[in-house]
């Protein structure tokens, strides 16, 4: 199993993390690609504006929530410090990589709001980045790690597409 560090080291190596990876890969390299200049739509920014505003907020809301799931139990999203035992509440009973699809959700609303192409690629690669990091790392390190509490979870808990209906661990099929 994973190891559980203190609290207080818990949310300081989360809240590092966060400015870190997530604040690279959906703050400072959208920055770089597109100025964070905004985009004019013409007719149709009232409806484009607020639905990039959505989708970044939403995706800050989530990212947010699933690392201080993290801090919570004692551990923190980056590799080096895991937690003591599989996270699976929150957001995480919906979908397994919740952290994942907030950046892809901050990434294009950015795109929306800055009228980007470029950023639009830069999900892509995103996308075809994490996808590849999640199937070579993260899932044979979890059921190395967890194994058949992990390989529950993964039967009954999509990667990518949220569940309709949260995931009740040992309930068969989650209902």
């Amino acid at each position: 199993m994973g190891r559980k560090t203190s609290p207080a080291c818990a949310w300081i190596g989360t809240v590092g993390f966060l400015f870190l990876a997530p604040g690279t890969v959906a703050g400072l390299i959208p920055w770089l690609i597109s100025g964070w200049r905004w985009f004019d739509w013409d007719g149709a920014g009232w409806v484009l504006v607020p639905a990039a505003w959505i989708a970044i907020s939403l995706g800050i809301a989530f990212l947010l929530h699933s690392f201080a799931l993290f801090a919570m139990h004692r551990g923190t999203p980056a590799p080096t410090l895991p937690t003591g035992s599989l996270v699976v509440t929150g957001a995480y009973r919906f979908v397994r990589n919740p952290m994942y699809l907030s950046l892809l959700a901050i990434i294009l609303g950015q795109a929306l709001l800055f009228g980007g192409w470029p950023l639009l690629l830069y999900a892509g690669i995103v996308l075809a980045a994490v996808m590849g990091f999640v199937k070579v790392y993260e899932e044979p390190t979890l059921t190395g790690t967890f194994g058949r509490q992990y390989l529950e979870y993964r039967r009954n808990v999509p990667g990518w597409w949220p569940r309709r209906t949260p995931w009740r661990q040992g309930r068969a099929n989650g209902l």
